[in-house]
């Protein structure tokens, strides 16, 4: 487990610079005026909750645009980049907790920014994904992980960074400025700075490997072979978690291990599977020891009730039971036993000492059916017979060898 804890603490993407102060420029009109006026009119009242945040979100606009563009807004006017706390992180802290945090206390990080517009994006109806990986500042990769998002508008993959469009650091401060160059963002365009770990998030046809980002070659090179991104989402969409791992750590492997934090994100995601599959191999084994121990407790009962059927006959049937409640006995120690054959029969790949007590169980399994089915037979006849003609039919009876009563 201490393995564990130190390969997530080396690859969680929890801190991250913000951007860097833009080059200025001259101002312009906001074409988002109207959209952002309203957007920031939420009330604090609703700020406390995603789901609450993105009723106001949809209720005052319908169409993917302005969703996305006052979510943005929202979440880059309201969120303050926390410098302060950037390396105090809870590695294991669930998503779920994150986004409370930092509607508490509208402070975050990185992956604060990224999951609360994340959220809120899913909550308002648009398709949204948080993207992890790293950055290019100045010409010059950042050796500290990032996490920004995607997010579907109107049928079409954008990428939004609300760090970084939150503003910037400076002298060891943030600075608060919008920035609206890392809002609606061109696939083709942010991969000039952010690159994910996985290349399916590029959201390009022809990928850029970890060493053209680092070279600053990242136009579209179509002598490349053709990927779809489109169709490989679809299909990472219906896979199960561990499947996705898996699917993630063949491309990222693929697209060059350039540095420590694309080698960090690939031991994590082996080591995340290689931890599903112990798991699932535990879990398993024990449903394997579940199940045989349950035919174990259907045989035993079976035994004893044949047992007590045994021990009635030999005492001749006394105090006098009617015909029926005699056959229940029986039939009792039959479906006792027939239910731990069946469960053994489930009991697939054990293990070699299972596997050894399996071969055991079943001879006595056999041995005490073709007993019961003996007595099945006795019963029959004992039930065709008169009063004086069942009388006769009485004999001690032995099982294994060993006589009974």
């Amino acid at each position: 487990m201490k393995q564990l804890q130190l390969l997530i603490t080396l690859f969680l993407f929890s801190v991250t610079a913000v951007a860097q102060k833009a080059h200025t420029a001259p101002k312009a009109s906001n074409p988002y005026a109207a959209t952002d006026k309203i957007a920031l009119w939420l009330p604090d009242s609703l700020s406390n909750s995603t789901q609450r945040i993105a009723g106001y979100i949809t209720s005052h606009f319908s169409n993917d645009s302005d969703k996305a563009r006052a979510i943005f807004i929202w979440v880059a006017s309201n969120i303050q980049y926390d410098i302060d706390n950037m390396f105090a992180i809870n590695f294991y802290e669930k998503k779920e907790e994150k986004i409370a945090k930092v509607l508490k206390t509208k402070k975050g990080i990185c992956e604060n920014y990224a999951a609360l517009f994340n959220d809120v994006c899913l909550k308002s109806g648009l398709a949204s994904y948080v993207v992890t990986g790293y950055t290019k500042q100045n010409g010059f990769a950042d050796y500290i992980p990032h996490a920004w998002c995607a997010t579907q508008v109107n049928g079409v993959w954008f990428l939004f960074d609300p760090t970084w469009g939150s503003g910037y650091a400076s002298n060891g401060k943030f600075v608060k400025k919008i920035n609206n160059g890392y809002y609606k963002v061109p696939p083709s365009r942010l991969i000039k700075s952010h690159i994910p770990f996985d290349p399916m998030w590029e959201f390009l046809n022809y990928p850029v490997t970890n060493q053209e980002f680092y070279e600053g070659k990242t136009q579209e090179n179509r002598s490349k072979p053709y990927f779809s991104y489109s169709d490989s989402i679809a299909t990472y969409e219906k896979l199960n978690e561990v499947d996705q791992y898996t699917a993630a750590a063949r491309r990222i492997e693929a697209n060059g291990l350039k540095n420590s934090l694309v080698y960090n994100q690939l031991l994590y995601l082996k080591r995340s599977i290689e931890i599903y599959n112990n798991k699932k191999q535990n879990a398993t084994n024990k449903a394997k020891v579940d199940l045989y121990n349950s035919a174990v407790a259907d045989y035993n009962e079976g035994a004893n009730n044949f047992r007590d059927f045994i021990n009635y006959r030999n005492d001749q049937f006394k105090p006098t039971k009617p015909d029926v409640e005699i056959q229940a006995m029986l039939d009792a120690a039959y479906n006792k036993i027939t239910a731990a054959n069946d469960k053994l029969s489930q009991v697939k790949d054990p293990d070699p000492g299972t596997a050894a007590m399996m071969i055991t169980f079943h001879r006595s399994i056999d041995d005490a059916m073709t007993h019961v089915e003996e007595q099945k037979e006795w019963l029959a006849k004992y039930f065709s017979k008169g009063k004086f003609g069942r009388s006769g039919m009485f004999t001690k009876y032995t099982w294994m060898g060993i006589p009974l009563n």
